[in-house]
């Protein structure tokens, strides 16, 4: 699914508009009236219905919404806020259309503040400015955006909360932002409700489909979309009937140190239950007989080392190489990791403490080979970029840098982004909070490795490795609950996830 950018989503209003035979008033109908059955759905006509509008045509929006809901029956009070005397064609013909319904209570605010009070029983359909905003709410617009919050009634926002940009919120003033328990998005997702920062403003949101022209969509071009499973089934190749093991490629991962042989033990498990061939698991001598118990299928090869690696691998008989699950942060690793990406002539994955120690010497990042992928949480990714002051910053920083270092970045957390050398950002769908657990990155590092070895390019190895670590994680919480899950239910979960996407039996 593709994530236009606000001025691109009234361009595609226009173009839908031009040529698909529907006039303005007549799709901003057909949105309030998917809207109001939204709406009746979830609550019943026991709560009032309280339409705050704009004189825009978000504020059109929430006028057709009133009069939809007052014709199921539902007690509706409307407040338009038309403090300029000027209200958009589309709003002022849904305030003519009010007329004649049976409203509680229609006010057109021009200076006083009038609103009334506000019960825990009561819904507010926020419908004062949309995604054409440009400029932080302040003055009198600000005010009741903070007496709403306030109040203990529910708030469902039209398209997108007031006050809320669509993409970037650096300048925003949270205060003046509605927060919304529901937030009702007109066809499309905005960029910043994949942000961590505004999911409280945002509450629970739900597309709208209206109807927006396929040919628009098709054609506009953006760098943001959100993974859909067709894609990803799509990527999946068949196994063929006489295949064998040296067709899915020798993986080698370089992981654990002393006291974290756990990492290296998550991460072989993983790669071996996402079709690689062969596994060669390198680690200090101190894991050599938890991997040979742990992974009975894995190669184990000792380091020269008893408690962390010390030593650049040879990689001749590999395809792919992972390294950094519980690698520790010893100077001596440090010197043989940054040996080891020098000398590197196979598809990568850096993850964990490759990372951090990266972080600590820069210079070595441009040493990394072409195509790397590196699978840093937020905090690991600052230590690269830098300190950011929101998602949107840093998703810019990591978009240069993953430009820069010609390499991809798996930013890694709910609404995981796999951002491309050429700037694409593929936000994925799948996982719960329930992944938010140690070992969790060492298991999808494994994945990675799998993928690589197998012959899958960078970008579609990022993709399909985030899609399938996220759906297992979905799978073992059905079993076990968000509280329970575990990195090791991931990895239990996975066959039935690539059985899923894969369509076998």
């Amino acid at each position: 699914m593709k994530l236009l950018t606000c001025s691109q989503q009234r361009e595609a209003d226009a173009y839908t508009i031009a040529h698909e035979s529907i006039s303005s008033i007549d799709l901003m109908e057909k949105a309030a009236t998917a809207m109001a059955g939204i709406i009746s759905s979830r609550w019943d006509t026991s709560h009032r219905i309280i339409a705050v509008a704009g004189s825009g045509n978000n504020g059109g929006d929430a006028l057709a919404i009133a009069r939809l809901l007052s014709e199921k029956g539902y007690q509706v009070n409307v407040l338009l806020f038309n403090v300029t005397g000027k209200m958009s064609e589309e709003c002022l013909a849904n305030a003519q259309r009010l007329k004649d319904c049976p409203l509680e209570s229609f006010t057109e605010v021009t200076r006083e503040l009038t609103i009334p009070t506000l019960k825990a029983t009561d819904i507010i359909i926020d419908g004062l400015f949309g995604s054409g905003l440009n400029k932080p709410l302040e003055g009198g617009f600000a005010k009741v955006v903070q007496i709403i919050n306030h109040s203990p009634a529910t708030v469902v926002s039209i398209d997108i909360p007031s006050g809320m940009m669509g993409e970037n919120n650096t300048n925003a003033s949270r205060p003046n932002i509605i927060h919304a328990d529901l937030t009702l998005s007109i066809q499309f997702p905005k960029l910043s409700f994949l942000f961590a920062e505004n999911a409280d403003l945002l509450g629970e949101w739900q597309l709208v489909d209206i109807g927006i022209s396929k040919e628009f969509i098709d054609k506009a071009e953006t760098p943001y979309h959100i993974t859909e499973e067709e894609e990803i089934r799509r990527l999946i190749r068949p196994r063929k009937k006489f295949a064998h093991k040296g067709m899915f490629g020798h993986g080698l991962l370089v992981a654990g140190s002393y006291g974290m042989g756990g990492a290296a033990v998550l991460s072989a498990r993983a790669c071996l239950r996402s079709g690689i061939g062969l596994l060669t698991v390198h680690t200090p001598v101190c894991n050599h007989n938890l991997l040979q118990m742990s992974v009975p299928e894995a190669l184990v090869q000792d380091d020269v080392h008893e408690h962390f690696f010390a030593e650049e691998v040879d990689l001749d008989p590999y395809q792919s190489v992972a390294i950094g699950p519980g690698l520790g942060q010893d100077e001596a690793t440090a010197q043989a990791l940054f040996s080891q990406i020098r000398n590197c002539y196979i598809p990568m994955v850096v993850d964990a403490d490759a990372i951090n120690l990266l972080a600590r010497y820069c210079t070595n990042l441009t040493n990394l080979p072409k195509s790397s992928i590196l699978t840093p949480h937020v905090k690991e990714l600052e230590r690269i970029i830098g300190r950011c002051s929101n998602s949107y910053e840093r998703i810019t920083k990591a978009k240069e840098q993953a430009a820069y270092l010609q390499c991809y970045i798996v930013l890694k957390g709910a609404w995981t982004a796999v951002i491309t050398p050429e700037g694409k950002v593929y936000f994925n769908p799948t996982g719960n909070p329930g992944m938010a657990t140690g070992g969790s990155g060492d298991v999808l590092t494994g994945i990675l490795l799998a993928l690589l070895a197998q012959g899958y390019n960078s970008e579609d190895a990022c993709r399909l490795g985030v899609y399938v670590h996220g759906l297992a994680g979905d799978i073992a919480c059905s079993r076990v609950g968000e509280t329970s899950l575990t990195a090791g239910d991931i990895i239990t979960a996975l066959p039935e996830a690539w059985r899923q996407l894969s369509g076998n039996k």
